[in-house]
């Protein structure tokens, strides 16, 4: 990082780039966010910044339709920082899309950034889009934004040197495009000697010569051998050129290679290629008319177009190479892999052969605490154990990241051997460092199918493996797809039911169990097909967390159940209280308590009258964060409840700190009250830990009488369940009110 000031150039839309005093072109840095903030924060942030001995330009976006306008003007945008919250919840991703497959900018690196967790996009889609980085902006500091920015430039001047690579050899070779397929020396001398025949109209006779290894101070024409020939020549490939028994052949290119001069006689042409300063080929065309002087000048022009592309051989082939193999790790990439699987789809396409996607667990983290180096040793050294440990008979590839690919047979490449590959620890730096790693495996007997699309079953595989936990290994089945793709069509089913006003909330009352009355209800979220089908909220509201989804349906269902609350209470409930479930994702927005306060206030409900119910998954996505979100809530008088209570994390320590008023005693442990007194011992426990921190204990899932006594005996405060109503739509439970069901509070 520099420390000058001047290495920063603000650029407003629509102005051209400049250059800084210094004369270096700097890397354009496209900032889309609707939130000025963070506009000026950005630029504060990256005034001191040089990347690559440049500096930075920023231009600036406040939407979508702004950032894709300044895209189309500045179409050398090095990297988009992109809020995926503007205009619309999706307003990034449909950007990513746009910049992706519409404008076509494949070059251009995307990091996108959010305030808004929930709004996270899928792996699948960082992958599809090409994004670079994923990153909340509470956790980019101006040190992780540097980095950030810094391997994004790196890839995107990469990705533009080869571009730029790839059109400077396209113009060189515009003379014969067919020279520009071929690989190789050889395979480019064989060109040679057909366009050059094609272009002086003669029968493709000749052949090529190239300087062959030397030994120190020896020369001449045992050193010359033939790499390629056509015609009558054909014969005399990889011989000496002393074995040819033409004395003019033999001449004419011994004298080329000499004199690294080309000479074109009436007969026949013999033409000098020069790769580097040392080395060289001639080509020796006959011709069994005189070549006319028309024809002549056509070659030395011919000569002069493929002058550059024969030096640059090498560099064609060491792009073709960089193409199919990963340099850092000396390794196939992905584009090596998918060929070779489907070489092996039309050897054997029921063979028994397997692929299994190998990804380091915890790779990210490592990188971060350990820094960029430790995690490429531990790449470096897992490439190597997977090729010692398989051997010869597997095929090894990185495919990206730290995601690696391992071929072979079927009793080769198993879930044991993996998982043995990794007992050893590694030794990194001196340290043995234990590394594990998770895998899905797909078997290639499914007939002739593309390879990529075994790599994306065992993709689908690794990503269930992943779900499990460390060092899980799953093998992919047509169950796992059909689960996959139901997941997928339910997530759009859910969108589209919710878009279309077809979720809709139900009640639970909550019952004082000292007076009996009603003095609560819990909004619960339900949906229902068109065709009356009940979807179960664990299947649907998993998905919408995942997604980011929840956090419209949870702002939705706040407002709902505040409406809702307003009239049951003109109903016959005065002092009804109403509790919402919040997910984790919500509670992790910065602006979750305002969102909160704002419906209140819209809705004039008072905030005594509210409360949240949160699980304790919470605690493990940060406990200071929750707190600091609960606090003013709390403040304003809105309770907290504590629900499914001895289920999940369970910690008396974050259970003293975070701010709650009440504790749900999970239905698993009130209903195992029917087994008899063994079974109250947790319910005793809970509810005894409840009272000892001031907090009023409510039992789930009291079904029936003899269950509603026993939490009552055990000193529980308050109670739901079937016994005393089950949820009702608003109107049923209106009418349950009116009926008296139980005394309103």
């Amino acid at each position: 990082m520099s420390v000058s000031d001047d290495h920063i150039l603000f650029i407003e839309d629509g102005q051209p780039r400049g250059e800084d005093p210094d004369g270096r072109r700097p890397w354009l840095v496209l900032v889309a966010d609707d939130d000025d903030g963070v506009h000026e924060v950005t630029g504060f942030a990256l005034a001191t910044m040089t990347i690559l001995d440049r500096p930075l330009a920023l231009l600036h976006a406040h939407s979508g339709a702004e950032a894709l306008a300044v895209l189309r003007a500045q179409p050398d945008i090095a990297v988009v920082l992109l809020d995926v919250v503007m205009e619309s919840d999706d307003a990034g991703l449909r950007l990513v899309e746009t910049i992706r497959s519409d404008e076509a900018l494949a070059n251009t690196r995307i990091i996108l950034r959010t305030g808004q967790p929930g709004h996270a996009p899928e792996a699948e889609t960082i992958s599809r889009y090409d994004i670079n980085d994923y990153k909340t902006k509470a956790e980019l500091s101006e040190s992780k934004l540097f980095t950030s920015l810094t391997m994004a430039i790196r890839s995107y001047d990469q990705l533009q040197r080869l571009e730029a690579n790839r059109r400077g050899l396209e113009m060189i070779v515009a003379a014969s495009n067919q020279l520009n397929a071929k690989h190789g020396v050889q395979a480019f001398a064989e060109g040679l000697i057909t366009q050059i025949a094609a272009l002086v109209r003669v029968p493709p006779e000749g052949l090529v010569c190239a300087v062959a290894e030397t030994r120190a101070g020896d020369a001449g024409p045992n050193d010359y051998q033939v790499i390629a020939a056509a015609g009558s020549f054909r014969s005399l490939i990889h011989h000496r050129l002393k074995e040819i028994d033409d004395l003019r052949i033999v001449a004419a290119l011994t004298a080329a290679l000499e004199s690294r001069v080309s000479s074109i006689g009436r007969h026949s042409a013999t033409l000098y290629f020069a790769k580097s300063e040392q080395e060289g080929f001639a080509a020796f065309i006959d011709a069994a008319r005189p070549i006319p002087p028309l024809d002549q000048h056509l070659i030395e022009v011919f000569c002069s177009n493929i002058a550059l592309c024969a030096k640059n051989v090498d560099l064609v082939a060491e792009l073709r190479r960089d193409a199919f193999f990963d340099r850092q790790l000396g390794l196939p990439n992905r584009n090596a892999l998918i060929v070779e699987l489907n070489q092996r789809a039309q050897i054997a396409p029921n063979g028994d052969g397997v692929l299994a996607v190998v990804d380091v667990d915890q790779f990210a983290t490592v990188n971060d605490i350990l820094g960029q180096h430790y995690g490429d040793l531990v790449l470096k050294m897992t490439g190597a154990r997977l090729r010692e440990f398989f051997g010869p008979v597997a095929y090894i590839a990185r495919l990206s990241g730290d995601a690696f690919a391992v071929v072979g047979q079927r009793e080769v490449v198993t879930a044991e051997a993996i998982g043995l590959c990794f007992a050893e620890p590694f030794s990194l730096m001196g340290i043995r460092q234990s590394v594990s790693a998770s895998a899905g495996i797909v078997f290639l007997n499914a007939g002739f199918r593309p390879g990529a699309e075994y790599v994306q079953d065992a993709y689908l595989a690794l990503k269930r493996a992943k779900a499990a936990g460390l060092a899980q290994i799953v093998t992919y089945t047509a169950d796992l797809a059909n689960e996959v793709r139901s997941r997928a069509r339910l997530l759009d089913d859910l969108r589209r039911a919710f878009e279309g006003h077809r979720l809709h909330l139900v009640y639970q009352p909550q019952i004082d169990l000292a007076t009996s009355r009603v003095i609560g209800a819990e909004a619960l979220l339900r949906w229902r097909l068109p065709d009356g089908t009940m979807i179960p909220p664990d299947r649907f509201i998993p998905l919408a967390e995942q997604s980011g989804l929840i956090i419209d349906i949870g702002h939705w269902l706040l407002r709902e159940a505040m409406l809702a609350l307003h009239r049951l209470r003109a109903a016959g409930a005065p002092n009804l209280r109403m509790a919402v479930n919040v997910s984790p994702i919500e509670l992790r927005r910065p602006d979750f308590a305002d969102s909160v306060l704002q419906i209140l206030g819209e809705t004039a409900t008072p905030a005594d009258a509210v409360e949240l119910e949160i699980t304790e998954s919470v605690a493990v996505g940060g406990l200071a964060a929750a707190i600091e979100t609960l606090a003013p809530l709390r403040d304003s008088g809105i309770t907290v409840a504590i629900d499914d209570f001895g289920t999940g994390y369970s910690s008396l320590s974050y259970l003293e700190r975070l701010p709650a008023d009440r504790l749900k005693i999970d239905r698993s442990f009130v209903q195992g009250l029917e087994r008899g007194q063994g079974a109250a011992r947790i319910p005793r426990t809970i509810i005894a830990l409840g009272r000892e921190l001031g907090l009023r204990v409510i039992a789930e899932g009291v079904e029936n009488e003899s269950v509603a006594l026993a939490v009552r005996a055990l000193g529980c405060h308050e109670a739901q369940g079937y016994h005393f109503a089950r949820p009702m739509v608003e109107a049923d439970f209106v009418a349950w009110l009116a009926a008296g069901g139980c005394a309103a509070g």
